[in-house]
């Protein structure tokens, strides 16, 4: 992995809360948390839906979705990456419109790792 770039994933107030190495998606630890599909269709590591990657980089969902998204079955569970020690400052972000929400910063318990999360498998 240390071949392909870190891309650091903002929120809309400019903090790096993820980071992408191809199709993986990582948090601040560098743990697994979710992927990008070539359409830029965010997934969970238990393989929901969660939103799109959006120019910035931000991952951004549409606040109402009228129709129920595919599960997606989840690729291998990539290693553990090492987020670099300084970040590039973020981009100005437009501001989202009413329709869209920030996941990243509203709703981060969406990407989760691959042992938390409120929609895992119960073991039972």
């Amino acid at each position: 992995m240390s071949t392909k770039s870190i891309i650091p994933i903002y929120t809309t107030p400019g903090d790096a809360e993820a980071f992408l190495v191809y199709p993986y998606i990582y948090n601040r630890l560098g743990d697994w948390i979710g992927w990008v599909t070539p359409d830029k269709e965010i997934y969970s590591v238990i393989g929901f839906y969660v939103g799109f990657l959006a120019k910035g980089p931000r991952i951004l969902r549409k606040r109402a979705i009228e129709i129920a998204t595919e599960h997606k079955r989840p690729p291998a569970k990539p290693p553990k990456v090492y987020p670099p020690a300084t970040i590039p400052l973020a981009p100005m972000m437009p501001e989202l419109n009413h329709s869209e929400i920030d996941v990243l910063l509203d709703e981060p318990e969406r990407l989760h790792t691959i042992d938390s999360g409120e929609f895992r498998d119960d073991l039972d």
